[in-house]
């Protein structure tokens, strides 16, 4: 049987994902969607919307133990992972100092960690043509101030994506790191609870975001990066240097 499974498919990107992937011709072949998240409501209303068979699963992915469940429920059906969309993940803005540890402990864990585990554990499951995307962000190209510890923790996304799907293209697999510029999903409900980031130069919306990963994916590139705009940026912070990027964000957060 083979089976597409997404990581926060409760909302945003990863809800997206799951649209996308359900309506598209190349991924006829996907019997089965496993959805991942915690909220078990909103995970059955995706049942509504889909025609192919749905497997709600309720996790907490910052656990190991739900590492083990997920890995445990692979193990007994069998399944045949076409694609495995990492997007659960969250942020906060908040200066470093006087941030909540348990935040950044969970930033790390849910953001990259989790998502370290979940390649892990479908990899033995998986094969010629089958993909893997992972949700990077703009932030992984470059060090953010006051967006320490989730820009940290999607560099990492980007390094890890690189560096695994370069070990995978013998087995025929291919590893995508969506690093997208700022979306318009519920991940500012959660991020944004003072004034720390003020500045928002522009936003794009989930579906252009994950169309273009698709479009990427297809052409066998490892990073997906939405809007000539923020390309642009990518390849500008390649080219300064690091001191001069953060000043100029700094500027722009008005923290000078």
């Amino acid at each position: 049987m083979n089976i597409a499974v997404i990581t926060g498919a409760s909302s945003g990107i990863g809800k997206e994902f799951f649209r996308q992937l359900d309506a598209h011709p190349y991924y006829s072949d996907v019997e089965e969607i496993w959805v991942i998240a915690r909220r078990t409501d909103r995970l059955a209303e995706l049942e509504s919307v889909c025609d192919r068979t749905i497997r709600a699963i309720s996790l907490d992915l910052s656990s190991k133990e739900s590492i083990k469940e997920y890995a445990k429920l692979l193990e007994q059906t069998g399944a045949y992972v076409r694609v495995l969309v990492n997007a659960a993940g969250f942020g906060r803005f908040h200066e470093f100092e006087t941030m909540n540890i348990d935040d950044a402990y969970d930033m790390v864990a849910l953001n990259s960690a989790s998502l370290t585990a979940m390649v892990h554990a479908s990899l033995p499951y998986m094969g010629n043509g089958c993909e893997i995307y992972n949700m990077g962000s703009l932030s992984s190209f470059q060090p953010v101030p006051y967006i320490s510890v989730y820009g940290a923790s999607k560099a990492y996304v980007l390094s890890f994506s690189r560096a695994v799907g370069r070990e995978l293209k013998s087995r025929g697999i291919k590893m995508l790191a969506v690093c997208p510029g700022w979306v318009r999903t519920e991940f500012f409900d959660h991020a944004v609870s003072d004034d720390t980031i003020t500045y928002y130069n522009r936003f794009y919306d989930p579906d252009e975001v994950v169309r273009r990963a698709i479009y990427d994916m297809s052409r066998g590139k490892d990073v997906s990066v939405c809007g000539f705009p923020v390309r642009a940026q990518v390849l500008a912070v390649k080219m300064l240097p690091h001191k001069m990027v953060m000043n100029i964000w700094c500027k722009q957060q008005k923290k000078d």
